[in-house]
């Protein structure tokens, strides 16, 4: 008899073994004591349990260990004014910030999960442009797409149909193609790359489902070498290389329809262009919103700064 197919969803909202649903009640208990969490009451919690879930699965459900990832992400959030910084960002400079950073095609995989592509030729020629940012502004522009992921992508794509709903979406798909990307090129991207990945993994865990390599260069297990540091153990087993042709694989994962052409798929799509978003993502968006954006309620909203540090741009 045929052994029952992995649950892609366990540890995901509504499908909690009983021990990882005491853990959940543990660290929600732990984060309560400290004045990191506020249970429903008359309104919202102030964390969703999706997001909660998030810190459990990348500490392997301790509530002890994700306690402390969570407090010590809270401080950084309270450190560069996350909120403020984005519901106060430049949209114009906003949009400009997306060429340097994984972008979403608008579509999903055959899970519902969004599809985040990263041309890593197309970042090289313009490198002196990101290089040209201060160091501080260039960290803010990656806190602000991460939030655009976590407050609009991954919210809208939960609200629109798919296999696991009524499970939130919490996670991407990301495709990292490493096309005419010289092993210099790359090596002068390495401290770009590994700041955004570092900061990922310590206050956006369990956001990458899965990481397909395409197009990977003779010289990628020199890469991998480099890079594989910045992320934890988890995420590293989430790092499929697929080499030249992707596309059998990639078909396996995302319909033709949704997965852009030069990796083998029918989507007329390229890194440079914005989301092109599927059509039960326009029912509900309309066209694509520019600058910071949340999807909340079942409606496209500007994020607005919390009350206690008003509208002024950070510093």
């Amino acid at each position: 008899m045929a052994s029952p197919a992995p649950d892609v969803l366990s540890g995901h909202h509504g499908h909690l073994a009983p021990d990882q649903d005491a853990a959940l009640a543990a660290f929600k208990d732990i984060l309560a004591a400290a004045r990191l969490y506020t249970p429903a009451a008359d309104g919202p919690a102030s964390h969703d349990e999706p997001t909660l879930l998030r810190f459990l699965r990348a500490r392997r459900f301790d509530p002890h260990k994700a306690s402390k990832q969570f407090q010590e992400s809270e401080a950084w959030r309270a450190q560069h004014r996350v909120d403020a910084l984005y519901a106060t960002f430049d949209p114009a400079e906003f949009e400009d910030a997306r060429r340097f950073y994984p972008r979403w095609t608008g579509r999903r995989d055959k899970n519902g999960l969004p599809v985040y592509v990263y041309r890593l030729a197309s970042l090289a020629p313009i490198k002196a442009e990101l290089d040209a940012v201060p160091p501080p502004r260039r960290y803010q522009r990656i806190i602000a797409l991460y939030e655009t992921m976590t407050r609009f992508v991954l919210p809208l794509c939960s609200a629109l149909p798919h296999p696991g709903a009524p499970t939130p979406v919490s996670a991407v798909t990301t495709i990292i193609d490493l096309a005419h990307v010289p092993l210099s090129a790359l090596w002068g991207l390495r401290a770009h790359l590994g700041e955004a990945s570092a900061l990922a993994t310590a206050n956006y865990p369990e956001t990458l489902a899965a990481i397909a390599v395409v197009n990977a260069p003779a010289f990628f297990p020199t890469v991998w070498g480099w890079v594989k540091g910045w992320f934890d153990e988890g995420t590293q087993r989430k790092v499929h290389v697929l080499g030249k042709d992707p596309g059998p694989t990639l078909r396996a994962l995302i319909d033709a329809k949704d997965l852009p052409k030069p990796y083998g798929g029918e989507l007329d799509w390229v890194f440079e262009d914005g989301p092109a978003l599927d059509d039960a993502a326009k029912a509900v968006v309309g066209e694509m919103p520019k600058g910071p954006v949340v999807f909340q309620d079942g409606q496209v909203r500007r994020p607005q700064p919390p009350p206690e540090e008003g509208a002024e741009s950070p510093e």
